[in-house]
């Protein structure tokens, strides 16, 4: 099939919306607790990431926004003389930085409701007429004196007024939240932003936790960025004192949102324009993931699958690649398929029909969804096969193709003559389709 790059402006456009379709699907209702910090700002960023969230509240997503104001303290608390003093990743707040962080905290707050409120003709919040509700959503306690240091009005989240925050989501708002918490007896604390989104996205039981950042994602010792990073592996990765120590924060964080129940955590650049929306809606997307567990999955196909099966081959069908099968075709043979899902969406497929008297077997209707080719699912896809083959006793495996031939003879298939088919098979040959045929020894 064509890649997406290579079709037309319109059917372009069309086959990625299509492609999308699944993850909005899913996301519709989810809630999102979204946290960036004060260098988004700085860096100009903060209208695209509000317009990104805001087609996201459009498509009926549950949108919670952490804000952080490290670089504007630091700024306040340098046209007033002060210095900014930090320990073990925390700042320490003494009454000059409290102040500094109310008064960055404010402006912040200000700004990101202005942004929410613009409605432009032509543009992308035109008509938007989104709500945001912020207040006092987080009681905090001091952190006191560790090792020697007192911290001062450095605080820890204590509690999230969850109910409150479900019920504006509810109403259709956006909830705003800002690095600042109060005591029950009136004081207020600088917070740590990743602590309070780690500790918000826990409390509402968020579908994720999104933190939109200035690092890259979290990379392995070659610089590759990781994009799928499991809980066991994320800690193996904080116990590496190599890792950068920005990186290793978000990581902690989003670890322990994971752990406290959260099913997905990401970490992303804002320097990539629609980060967001990349890491949401493409399968590899842009940055880093912490799961459970990995949410790729090789497996046997069974008849909840049919519809996704369908929704993978009926291109190919259509451009001629693969011949048609019928829906009622694919349910009786849903149990020849193995495939490829990753996060619910099947985005690969191939089929084994064996021939057991012949000790051979047919792989058929081998589909990659073209988004996500060139990244060794076909491969991964013909080793399953070439398992279940052996595992029936096979001891050869054949393909008929028009268009992938030289993909086929490179992982060792032959070029074969039609009288080498098993009888069975022969007899629906289509000569007129003029399949090659491909045979590989197990």
């Amino acid at each position: 099939m064509n890649s997406p790059q290579a079709l037309p402006e319109t059917e372009q456009f069309v086959a990625w919306l299509r492609a999308v379709a699944p993850y909005i699907h899913r996301f519709r209702g989810a809630t999102f607790v979204v946290a960036f910090p004060g260098e988004l700002v700085l860096a100009g960023r903060l209208n695209a990431l509000v317009q990104d969230l805001s087609l996201l509240h459009a498509m009926g997503m549950r949108i919670v926004v952490v804000f952080g104001s490290r670089p504007q303290i630091n700024e306040q608390l340098r046209l007033r003389g002060g210095e900014a003093r930090y320990a073990d990743g925390l700042r320490i707040t003494d009454p000059l930085a409290l102040e500094c962080a109310k008064e960055a905290s404010g402006e912040l707050r200000l700004d990101i409701e202005a942004a929410f409120s613009q409605g432009l003709p032509n543009t992308p919040m035109a008509d938007a007429a989104i709500r945001v509700v912020s207040g006092n959503l987080v009681s905090s306690r001091p952190v006191g004196i560790v090792d020697g240091i007192d911290f001062m009005h450095t605080g820890l989240p204590r509690k999230v007024d969850a109910q409150t925050i479900r019920f504006a989501l509810d109403s259709g708002a956006i909830v705003l939240i800002s690095n600042l918490g109060f005591s029950p007896t009136g004081e207020a604390f600088n917070l740590a932003m990743e602590d309070v989104a780690a500790v918000t996205a826990i409390k509402l039981d968020a579908d994720k936790l999104i933190f939109v950042t200035e690092t890259p994602g979290v990379a392995d010792a070659s610089g590759r960025v990781l994009n799928e990073i499991s809980e066991a592996d994320a800690k193996r990765l904080l116990a590496d004192p190599a890792l950068p120590a920005d990186s290793a924060f978000y990581l902690k964080h989003a670890l322990r949102a994971c752990e406290g129940g959260v099913a997905r955590a990401h970490i992303i650049p804002f320097e990539l324009d629609g980060s967001l929306l990349l890491e949401l809606f493409q399968h590899e997307g842009v940055g880093s993931m912490v799961v459970e567990e990995t949410l790729e999955e090789l497996r046997e196909a069974g008849l909840d699958d049919v519809g996704g099966l369908l929704s993978l081959i009926r291109p190919l069908e259509d451009d001629g690649t693969l011949v048609r099968r019928e829906r009622a075709l694919i349910e009786r043979e849903a149990g020849n398929f193995s495939v490829i899902e990753h996060d619910g969406v099947i985005f690969g497929c191939a089929a084994l029909y064996p021939y057991p008297d012949d000790a051979i077997g047919e792989m058929a209707c081998l589909a990659v969804n073209p988004l996500v080719q060139g990244r060794g699912d076909g491969e991964r896809l013909l080793k399953r096969i070439e398992q279940r083959a052996r595992a029936a006793g096979l001891k050869r495996l054949f393909v008929l193709t028009t268009r992938t031939t030289h993909w086929f003879l490179r992982r060792g298939f032959v070029l074969a003559d039609v009288e080498t088919l098993p009888a069975e098979r022969k007899n629906f040959y289509n000569f007129q389709r003029k399949s090659q045929v491909l045979i590989k020894r197990l």
